[in-house]
């Protein structure tokens, strides 16, 4: 059974309407009913990395957080080291990115991908 939740409440997980509205373009430019999958793998600079990649397909146990007509599957393994975590959009001058703010983080690299755990 799915769980879904959306960032208006306190969730586990939070999609910001800037990471929201670019995750709907980037699914609509691929043609539609794709999620964004939010992965943390061993690995990176400082022990752990994010992995974001669109899926098609969800797991049974993956929690979906729906919000402003985007969609974000997270495995419950994932799920563990992005409690209280947030994702947002960021367009900067060295270039565009989704960045988490997560509070799990112990120290985190340049790189804004790989993140470390107390």
């Amino acid at each position: 059974m799915d769980s879904t939740t959306d960032s208006v409440s306190l969730a586990p997980f939070r999609l910001t309407d800037r990471a929201a509205e670019r995750i709907a373009e980037i699914v609509s430019a691929q043609g539609g009913d794709a999620a964004l999958r939010v992965e943390v793998l061993a690995g990176g600079c400082s022990g752990f990395q994010y992995r974001f990649d669109l899926d098609r397909t969800q797991a049974e146990d993956d929690l979906v957080i729906e919000h402003n007509g985007a969609r974000v599957f997270i495995d419950p393994a994932s799920l563990d080291l992005l409690a209280g975590a947030e994702l947002d959009y960021a367009d900067a001058l060295m270039g565009s990115h989704f960045a988490v703010r997560n509070p799990n983080a112990s120290s985190s690299c340049g790189c804004g991908t790989s993140f470390a755990v107390a």
